[in-house]
């Protein structure tokens, strides 16, 4: 073969493979188009129910394109300059340097949101606080050694009582009876606070996809990921399923929560270890009306 054919093999090949990775990366678009539009779903319909429009969340989406970017595509360890998150977001370098200027948020929510948790599950498992048949019992507000400022000092760290009990009597967690503290909810999920409901959701989501774009990336060690549903399910079924995964999942996050708190330095500074890290488990109940095909089918 002459070296003129040869270069013209080359260039054929070359060519292929250019378009091979063309379609691919086509086809690897499209897939992912289709998974994060049926990942957007709920938030869309969170976000209209509040009323925000489309162009309110595009400027929402704006900002953490370039909070992320500037965050982890640095190269070499280096922040990355504004001309180059112009270039991985596509947003003009004008409107990345405003971005880049705004204010940082500070969201004191999630840690207050933890205390409270932290201070419901010690009255839950704690024996102190509970009956001879591992009831929760009510407790006494007003003494500080005592009652529930005393579950509050053990389990919910330098938060006053007083506010603690605030944010429980808030979201419908507790019921106060001239100062006589009874938990009426089994776990702190916030069915009176549309504000505390929506600090919980942006934590929850943000949690499991943070776990899902790990496995995704196929970076260090997979993290535990693991569901199961069944789409062809009665009423009765959904209802009986409801009531087992209440009770199984409550008893399964009591038991972790008492392992991990251990590990917790805050709670135990005995623990020691180096570095700081959050972690944690979260159980969730799936849940979905199915269209019945059979049915269209007969």
């Amino acid at each position: 073969m002459s070296v003129l054919r040869k270069s013209t093999a080359f260039v054929i090949a070359g060519s292929l493979t250019l378009a091979l990775e063309l379609v691919e990366n086509e086809l690897m678009h499209a897939t992912l188009q289709k998974a994060v539009t049926r990942m957007l779903a709920p938030l869309v319909r969170v976000l209209l129910r509040h009323g925000v429009s489309h162009a309110e969340f595009a400027s929402w989406a704006k900002q953490t394109y370039v909070e992320e970017a500037n965050t982890h595509f640095g190269i070499d360890g280096k922040n990355p300059t504004v001309s180059r998150l112009a270039i991985v977001t596509g947003i003009n370098r004008k409107e990345v340097k405003r971005i880049l200027d705004l204010p940082s948020d500070v969201v004191p929510a999630v840690a207050k949101h933890n205390r409270a948790i932290r201070v419901v599950t010690g009255w839950l498992q704690d024996s102190e606080f509970n009956s001879a048949k591992g009831e929760p019992l009510t407790l006494t507000y007003g003494d500080a050694d005592a009652g529930f400022n005393r579950l509050v000092k053990r389990y919910g760290g330098d938060v006053p009582a007083r506010a603690v009990l605030d944010e429980l009597t808030r979201v419908g967690t507790v019921q106060d009876n001239d100062n006589q503290i009874s938990l009426i909810a089994k776990g702190y999920v916030p069915h009176e606070s549309e504000e505390a409901m929506l600090d919980l959701f942006a934590t929850s989501a943000r949690d499991l996809l943070t776990t899902l774009d790990h496995n995704v990336s196929g970076e260090g060690k997979p993290r535990l990921q693991m569901s199961v549903a069944y789409d062809d399910v009665g009423a009765e079924g959904l209802e009986a399923f409801r009531s087992l995964s209440s009770k199984r999942a409550l008893a399964l996050l009591q038991e972790m929560d008492s392992e991990l708190s251990q590990h917790d330095r805050t709670k135990n500074p005995q623990a020691g270890g180096t570095g700081r890290f959050r972690t944690g488990l979260g159980v969730y109940l799936i849940e979905e009306a199915v269209e019945d095909e059979k049915a269209d089918e007969e």
